[in-house]
C-alpha cells in the first residue's frame, strides 16, 4: 500500500471557480444536435423538438454554457441559412465533415434550447470563409434592439426580445490545416482583431475568445499564441486551448499520465499571455478558454467508413471505458489546479459525439465519463485551495507522473470542502492523510467512489450502471482525515460543517 499526503490551508486560495469550466460543446456532427438534442419526429422529444430525457440528464450535470455551433463546422457555415421559415431553409454540404446539413435547428432553435437546458450559449462564428461583416451581423442579429435591419429581421422571425449572446469565439482552430480557410498567425490575428472590434463595436458588452493553437502537438505552438495576442491583444478577453487524449498502445498508466502533458500545455499558454501582455505593457490579463477537450479516439477506425455527403451519420460516437472517466476526472482536476487563469472550458461534446450521453430511438444513457463530469459540476463550485499532494510517481512518456492527483474546493455558500481524487495506481491503494484541525466541526457527509475492476468496462443501453458510482465510508478522526483509495478509483468526499 502506497501512502500520500494532502496539505492544505484554508487561508491560501489558488482561486475563484469560475463555473463555466464546466462547459461543454454541441457541434454540428454526426447525432450530436439531429437525434440528440433535437428530434421532432420522436415521442421522447417537446413540442419544439427537444429531447426531454437528453434535456433531463443534461440539467443534472448543472452545465453552465455551450459552445455552438463548432468547432470545425462553423469554418464553412453560414448562419443565415439556419434561420427564418423552414421549409425555406436550404440543405447545404458540409465539407468539414463530408455530410448534408438540413439546417432545420440554427440559432434561435439553439437559442430556445438553452433556456430549457438552462444553460448559456457561446456562440462561434466563421473566420474561415467569412469575416467581418459577418461578424457584424450576426452581433447584430443576436443582440441589438434598436430599428436596423439585422436586429428587425429577428424580430421577424419571432424574437422580439434580443437574445443577448455575452460569450463569442472569434472562429475555431484556425491555425489548423484540416481547417477550412486556416491562416498563418498574423493573417488570422489581423482579422480577429478587426472582426473582434466591430463586434464591439456592435455591443461593448460582449467578451471574445481568440483561437490558440488546435493542440500542444501543433508545430506553430507557442509561437502562434504570441503573434495572435500581438495582433488582438486588445479585443481577445480568452485564448482557446484544444487538446484530446487516447490510448491507441493500450497503456493505461501512460494513458493517466495525460493530466501531466495537459498541465505543462496550460501553464505554458499562460507564461505567453503574461509575456505578451509584459512586451505590450498592458494591465489587462488575458484567461484561458479550454474549450475542447475530451478523450477521442475509440471511433476513429469507424469514422472513415461513413459514407460521403449522408444525412445524421453516427459519427465520432466513442463508447467511453472506466480508464476514460478515470482520466476525465484528472483532466478536470487539473484545469481546477489552474483556476485562477482557466475561466472557461467545454467538454467536447455534450450528446453522442464524444459524449458523456448516448441516445437512442429509446431513450438516454450515461457513459463512464457522465459520472465524474456530473460530480465535480455539482460539487465543484467555490474557491480552490491551494493543493499540495506529497504523492509517489512513476515514469512515462510525459515524465514523472505522481500517482494521486487531488484538489481541494472550498464553498463558503455551503460551508463545506470538497477533496476530488483519483488514485491511478492499477494494483496498489493509496491511503491519504490530511491535517484538517483548521475546519474544527467538520465532518464527512458524502463520499461518493466511482471503481471498476476492468478498466476497460462500459456503459450501455441495456446495462447503464455497470461503470457508476457507490458510497464510500471516509470519516475524519481527531482533525485529520484518513482514507484509503482503491486502485485505479476516483474519489468525491464532501466534508460539511
Amino acid at each position: 500500500m502506497k501512502k500520500a499526503t494532502i496539505f492544505i490551508d484554508k487561508h491560501f486560495i489558488l482561486g475563484d471557480i469560475d463555473k463555466r469550466i464546466y462547459g461543454s460543446f454541441i457541434e454540428h456532427l454526426g447525432r450530436a444536435v439531429y437525434e440528440g438534442i433535437y428530434q421532432p419526429d420522436s415521442p421522447l422529444s417537446d413540442e419544439q423538438g427537444f429531447r426531454k430525457d437528453v434535456l433531463g440528464l443534461i440539467k443534472t450535470l448543472n452545465v453552465p454554457t455551450v459552445r455552438y455551433p463548432g468547432g470545425s463546422f462553423v469554418s464553412g457555415y453560414n448562419w443565415e441559412d439556419g434561420i427564418g421559415p423552414k421549409n425555406e431553409r436550404p440543405e447545404k454540404v458540409d465539407l468539414a465533415w463530408g455530410v448534408i446539413e438540413s439546417n432545420q435547428f440554427g440559432l434561435n432553435e439553439f437559442i430556445d434550447w438553452c433556456k430549457k437546458a438552462e444553460t448559456e450559449p457561446m456562440m462561434a462564428i466563421n473566420l474561415g470563409t467569412r469575416g467581418i461583416d459577418e461578424a457584424k451581423n450576426i452581433v447584430e442579429y443576436a443582440n441589438l434592439t434598436c430599428n436596423s435591419f439585422y436586429a428587425n429581421l429577428r424580430k421577424k422571425h419571432g424574437y422580439e426580445k434580443a437574445h443577448d449572446i455575452k460569450l463569442w469565439c472569434l472562429g475555431n482552430e484556425m491555425d489548423g490545416p484540416w481547417q477550412i480557410g486556416h491562416k498563418t498567425a498574423s493573417e488570422y490575428g489581423r482579422l480577429a482583431s478587426e472582426a473582434g472590434r466591430v463586434m464591439k463595436m456592435v455591443d461593448p458588452s460582449i467578451e471574445l475568445v481568440a483561437c490558440g493553437s488546435s493542440g500542444l502537438d501543433m508545430e506553430t505552438f507557442g509561437e502562434w499564441e504570441d503573434t495572435v495576442l500581438s495582433e488582438a491583444y486588445d479585443q481577445a478577453d480568452y485564448i482557446s486551448l484544444h487538446q484530446y487524449y487516447g490510448n491507441r498502445d493500450n497503456n493505461t498508466a501512460d494513458f493517466l499520465a495525460n493530466t501531466v502533458a495537459m498541465d505543462k500545455f496550460i501553464s505554458s499558454v499562460i507564461a505567453i499571455c503574461d509575456a505578451v501582455k509584459a512586451k505590450k505593457r498592458k494591465q489587462k490579463q488575458i484567461n484561458l478558454s479550454f474549450d475542447e477537450w475530451n478523450v477521442w479516439y475509440h471511433s476513429n477506425d469507424a469514422d472513415t467508413k461513413v459514407e460521403r455527403w449522408s444525412k445524421v451519420p453516427h459519427q465520432l460516437e466513442d463508447i467511453y471505458n472506466f480508464e476514460d472517466a478515470l482520466l476525465v476526472a484528472g483532466m478536470l482536476i487539473t484545469m481546477l489546479r489552474h483556476s485562477d487563469r482557466v475561466k472557461i472550458a467545454c467538454m467536447a461534446q455534450l450528446v453522442n459525439v464524444i459524449a458523456p450521453i448516448m441516445t437512442s430511438a429509446f431513450g438516454a444513457w450515461k457513459q463512464t465519463i457522465y459520472f465524474p463530469y456530473e460530480m465535480i459540476s455539482n460539487y465543484g463550485r467555490g474557491k480552490v485551495l491551494n493543493t499540495v499532494v506529497k504523492t509517489p510517481v512513476y515514469e512515462s512518456k510525459h515524465g514523472d507522473a505522481p500517482y494521486l492527483d487531488a484538489i481541494f474546493i472550498f464553498n463558503e455558500e455551503k460551508d463545506e470542502l470538497v477533496l476530488f481524487a483519483v488514485n491511478k495506481d492499477l494494483e496498489e491503494v493509496i491511503e491519504i492523510d490530511c491535517d484538517l484541525r483548521q475546519f474544527e466541526g467538520y465532518q464527512v457527509s458524502n463520499h461518493q467512489i466511482l471503481r471498476h475492476d476492468d478498466v476497460k468496462a462500459v456503459n450501455t443501453f441495456d446495462n447503464p450502471a455497470n461503470v457508476a458510482p457507490v458510497k464510500g465510508s471516509a470519516a475524519i478522526s481527531e482533525g485529520r482525515l484518513s482514507v484509503k483509495l482503491a486502485d485505479k478509483s476516483f474519489h468525491m468526499i464532501v466534508i460539511s460543517r
